[in-house]
């Protein structure tokens, strides 16, 4: 956060702005200058006018008139730190920006460029890493993927086999850290990572992909993706020992771009924009099943709605199914049957409203493949009324994409960042009180033979559906909820257990009842809690560690006998399936030497699971928005750090 955020003339209104960022769906927003911002930013002296301009003197100079609203189609000011200062500064040097970007010096695109994306820029590049040896760069095709995907399966139970995990329940106590990979230039690390082929494959802040040697972290190779990748890579999957197999690795951007490598390569096979919606991005990971890659969309509207002289809005939330092989669209399917319109009226800064919108995707789809189905969770609408398939559980037919049921688990819900931005014009009648869905259904089959779809929401519900019909099972809440409350981003089921993680941050200073972040245990007949691992009270020290939070935000992940629960608070534990005793944790707030040279280290830990696999643990640490702590690192853990 820059000084420039601390000015008085814009406090109140960017301090609410940026203490949404983090407990976003999307975890994106971080306010950059707004025009009341820079100008009271700009010099007050003679002499300090004849300085050289500071970065807030070339903002105002080159950039507000058209990015504080004057041009409707320049992107708003809110949405740089989405970008990072990497997309800026290639904008202003070989983009759409370049002729704006000459009349400034290559040190003034460099500063401008780290001052708007809220970063700074990397010293190294990916290109300029260390890389392995012909024998550490060999693609191994007797170790096809262990995991399917963010889900780390097609049920998106985050649950991992003996046989896959490699890793015991008596191991657990004895893993260390083998060892570390810093991302350059990041101030965030939030793709989950997966592996096939003795490679583990991970996006970053700057959109490179990394192949990874997962016995050693050295770089086998790298590519260059238009925009951040959030998202867990997704591998195409061969059989053991089959000389012939070319896997694809597919994965999206925070553009809206989905695309197809060469996992053995590197080498771009095809790259497919899913949507035409300027505000498309994908968060949610691609699932790949029987030649096709269903890819969820996202967008960014939420926070273009800050602009009063935005005309809010006409994102629809969907699934776009892609040809595998080709990138070829199959069918797009959207979360509101009904496409926006005009409505005829105006807001108050005399822009037009449009509607309906939202339900954004911001999860992984879960595959059925025994009745050829996908289900998805949605997000808040973001225009009043809500629409009905806000905040909801859809199922889609797997061929055609026809929408074949929902079940809203909460309407009325209507919010985007105008509501934070002093209740501007294009906050919704609603407004909120934004309870997503972000985590992906989880369809969970039990004892009995009975299938049924678990699903989390941040409003701290956690409920059963019938897979065929949609039919409420059962619903219980397992703590406060609210804004930055429940769970985020994933369960995780065993045959005996579901577990729900729970954020439950104090956020807005109105929530009501007590906060239970921490790892709830569940019986996934009914809900009824098995038992209950509450964050520790001293993880958040204020005197050591001041921007911390105790939420369990990421998900977790299960092996036989234990689970693994990453925080917000930069720690990662591991807690004994039958009663909650804690096994193991790791502290990752802390530096560290990197195999890749980089400076490395660790922070909050907010959308990523961990992945288990081969006998290791691997995890990503470091989230900057909304005070939480930065971080840049992946961390490879194995028993003893053999």
């Amino acid at each position: 956060m820059t000084s420039l955020f601390r000015l008085a003339a814009c406090a109140a209104a960017w301090t609410a702005a940026l203490a949404v960022a983090h407990a976003r769906d999307a975890g994106a927003a971080q306010p950059a200058p707004t025009g009341a911002a820079v100008a009271a930013a700009a010099p007050a002296t003679p002499a300090a006018a004849a300085s050289a301009p500071s970065p807030a003197d070339l903002y105002r100079q080159h950039c507000a008139a058209c990015h504080e609203g004057g041009v409707p189609r320049a992107p708003h000011s809110v949405k740089f730190q989405m970008m990072g200062p990497a997309a800026i500064l290639t904008s202003l040097e070989s983009g759409v920006m370049k002729a704006q970007g000459e009349a400034l010096s290559p040190a003034e695109r460099r500063a401008l460029a780290e001052f708007l994306g809220g970063a700074a820029l990397p010293t190294v590049t990916a290109a300029q890493m260390p890389r392995c040896d012909a024998a550490r760069s060999r693609f191994d095709v007797d170790r096809p993927p262990p995991l399917a995907g963010w889900g780390l399966t097609p049920q998106s139970t985050r649950f991992v086999d003996a046989r896959s995990a490699g890793l015991a329940a008596p191991d657990v106590p004895r893993l260390a850290l083998k060892w570390a990979f810093a991302f350059p230039g990041a101030t965030r690390a939030r793709s989950q990572p997966t592996v096939g082929g003795g490679a583990l494959y991970v996006g970053s802040q700057d959109g490179t992909v990394y192949a990874l040697d997962f016995a050693t972290g050295c770089v086998r190779w790298s590519f260059t993706a238009a925009a951040e990748v959030r998202v867990s890579p997704t591998l195409e999957p061969w059989r053991a020992g089959d000389r012939g197999a070319q896997p694809r690795l597919w994965f999206g951007d925070f553009d809206g771009n989905a695309y197809a490598l060469d996992a053995r390569t590197g080498r771009l096979l095809w790259k497919t924009h899913v949507d035409e919606h300027p505000h498309l991005t994908i968060t949610g990971s691609p699932r790949y099943h029987d030649g096709r890659l269903y890819v969820p969309m996202s967008s960014r509207e939420w926070a273009a709605a800050a602009d009063p002289a935005y005309e809010c809005c006409s994102f629809r939330g969907g699934v776009v199914a892609l040809d595998a092989r080709t990138g070829a669209v199959a069918w797009r399917s959207y979360t509101i049957p009904e496409a926006p319109r005009a409505t005829g009226e105006k807001n108050s800064a005399g822009a037009l409203r449009r509607h309906p919108a939202g339900a954004p995707v911001w999860n992984s789809p879960t595959i059925d493949a025994q009745r050829r189905r996908l289900y998805v969770g949605t997000g808040e609408a973001y225009t009043s009324p809500a629409a009905a398939q806000s905040n909801a559980v859809i199922a889609y037919d797997l061929d055609t994409g026809k929408m074949l049921w929902w079940y809203q688990s909460l309407p009325n819900d209507a919010w985007n960042m105008a509501c934070f931005i002093g209740g501007g014009p294009n906050c919704p009648v609603e407004n909120g009180p934004d309870l997503d869905i972000g985590a992906p259904p989880v369809l969970h089959r039990l004892a009995d033979g009975r299938d049924v779809l678990l699903v989390g929401q941040k409003s701290a519900d956690v409920f059963a559906l019938d897979p065929d019909s949609g039919q409420l099972l059962w619903k219980v809440r397992h703590g406060r909820g609210g804004f930055a409350g429940g769970v985020h981003w994933g369960l995780a089921a065993s045959a005996q257990t579901l577990y729900a993680p729970n954020a439950d941050t104090t956020f807005l200073g109105t929530e009501q009842g007590e906060p239970k972040p921490g790892l709830f245990a569940l019986e996934p007949t009914s809900g009824a809690i098995r038992w209950f691992a509450p964050a520790p009270p001293d993880a958040c020290r204020p005197d050591t560690r001041p921007a911390c939070d105790p939420g369990y935000s990421p998900p977790p992940t299960a092996i036989p006998g234990v689970v693994f629960q990453p925080a917000f608070d930069g720690w990662i534990r591991a807690y004994r399936e039958s009663d909650g005793q804690l096994l193991w944790s790791f502290d990752t707030v802390r530096e560290f030497a990197t195999v890749n040279g980089v400076p490395g280290r660790g922070g909050s830990i907010e959308s990523a699971g961990a992945i288990v696999a081969d006998g290791r643990l691997a995890v990503n640490s470091g989230y900057l928005f909304g005070g939480r702590m930065p971080g840049n690192v992946l961390l490879v853990f194995s028993v003893d750090g053999r």
